[in-house]
């Protein structure tokens, strides 16, 4: 099946968290928070402003973002569980670390 989310909504995977802590702990399944990283795998055109014109999103297909730990709407579709949600429930994009510039 195929989804296209629409207006300025996005389709996100979750990404899964680390299984053990910095000190080697492992962590149960039933002690794991939700992850609150996921991957954009799906994205609407954009918003409409109040003159009617379309305002694309900020984030694309594949994009790595940060999202609130309440956020979104889970569906399940073809057996994967996904979050759908506006643009604006995305906290922020996580880049490479060599990609962040320095503000001047």
């Amino acid at each position: 099946m195929h989804f296209r989310p629409l207006h300025d909504r996005v389709l996100v995977r979750r990404i899964d968290a680390e299984e053990k802590t910095a000190g080697g702990i492992i962590i149960p399944d039933t002690a794991k928070e939700k992850p609150q990283q996921g991957e954009i795998i799906a994205a609407g055109p954009g918003a409409r402003n109040e003159q009617g014109q379309l305002v694309p999103l900020d984030v694309k297909v594949g994009d790595r973002v940060l999202f609130g730990k309440w956020s979104g709407t889970e569906v399940k579709i073809d057996g994967e569980e996904l979050l759908i949600m506006k643009e604006s429930d995305l906290l922020g994009v996580v880049e490479q670390a060599g990609t962040l510039k320095k503000a001047a």
